[in-house]
């Protein structure tokens, strides 16, 4: 009985590491994104460009780097857009002018539009005061943290 939980182990540890090693991206290009198929899965943080070289849309990417972790713990997705001409389905649903950040919530409505580049913990802050994500740490903590 002993070699068979053995041998179970054997097989199955190897693929249950990998599964949580192997992380979704959080940051993609908006033509490999459809914004229905992220409603009540994940929160879309858009970020538009009029260029790439965009000195705040190149702020902004790092800002989001270095705190990855609370948005991937939000549920959150971030999006780039940096080309215009494209005419992109996210582009033409929320009409950018230059730079601007978007976040959105799990309903697929825009709550929060930004000029300028926004902090990790600035977007988590304004993210933790959603009804949505409210009600999600209700579920997960009832009686609090």
């Amino acid at each position: 009985m002993n070699l068979f939980y053995i041998i179970a182990l054997a097989v199955f540890l190897p693929a249950a590491s990998i599964a949580e090693t192997a992380k979704p991206p959080l940051i993609v290009a908006s033509s490999d994104v459809v914004l229905a198929d992220l409603l009540w899965q994940k929160r879309p943080l858009v970020v538009f460009a009029d260029s790439p070289d965009d000195p705040n849309f190149i702020r902004q990417l790092q800002l989001l780097e270095r705190n990855s972790q609370d948005l991937a713990d939000r549920d959150v997705l971030v999006i780039t857009d940096t080309d215009p001409a494209a005419n992109s389905a996210i582009r033409l649903k929320l009409r950018p002018r230059g730079f601007s950040l978007v976040l959105m919530d799990k309903d697929g409505q825009a709550k929060l539009r930004k000029p300028l580049p926004w902090d990790v913990r600035e977007i988590s802050h304004a993210i933790d005061k959603f009804p949505l994500r409210l009600q999600e740490e209700l579920d997960r903590y009832p009686s609090g943290r």
